[in-house]
This record gives structure tokens, C-alpha cells and sequence, in this order.
């Protein structure tokens, strides 16, 4: 095998392990997990698990169909909206 076709090769298997990281989505789309609803509310991840997400008034989770517990998730048009509702 040449030097040629073994970087071909090696190409192709870096190509295929490392993908581009996906498009933004619009916030009328885009479903948070609690690291996401940290950053936007500019408290730690333990904060937001502890004492936020498990408020009566917070949005309630999206937890897909998939074995085991499923991740929460959390619409972001809505975490902002509660958010809001907040302001003083």
C-alpha cells in the first residue's frame, strides 16, 4: 500500500470520527437539558438540578422513549418564558 492510499484511508476514518458540531437551533426548537438552562440562568448545574427544574411553576420535562431514564429536557421557548416571569 502507498503513503498515498494509506493517508486516503486514514482521512477517511478521521472524517468519519470527528463530525462538525451541529447548527445553532432557534430557540422556538431547541430542547435545554439542565446544563443548557445553568448557562442561560447563570447558576451551576447542581443548582438548577436542586433547587429550579424541581419547582411546581417550572415547565415540565420532555423525557423521550428510549430504555432506562431518559435525560430531561426542557423546551427553551419555555425556561425563557418562566424566566420572565420572574422579573421584578
Amino acid at each position: 500500500m502507498s503513503t498515498e492510499q494509506i493517508l486516503e484511508k486514514l482521512l477517511e476514518r478521521l472524517t468519519a470520527v470527528i463530525q462538525p458540531p451541529a447548527p445553532p437551533q432557534p430557540i422556538s426548537i431547541a430542547l435545554w437539558d439542565t446544563n443548557d438552562i445553568a448557562g442561560y440562568l447563570h447558576r451551576s448545574k447542581d443548582r438548577v438540578y436542586s433547587d429550579i427544574v424541581c419547582l411546581p411553576s417550572f415547565p415540565r420535562p420532555i423525557r423521550l422513549p428510549v430504555k432506562g431514564r431518559a435525560q430531561a429536557l426542557w423546551k427553551a421557548r419555555e425556561v425563557i418564558a418562566w424566566a420572565e416571569k420572574h422579573q421584578g
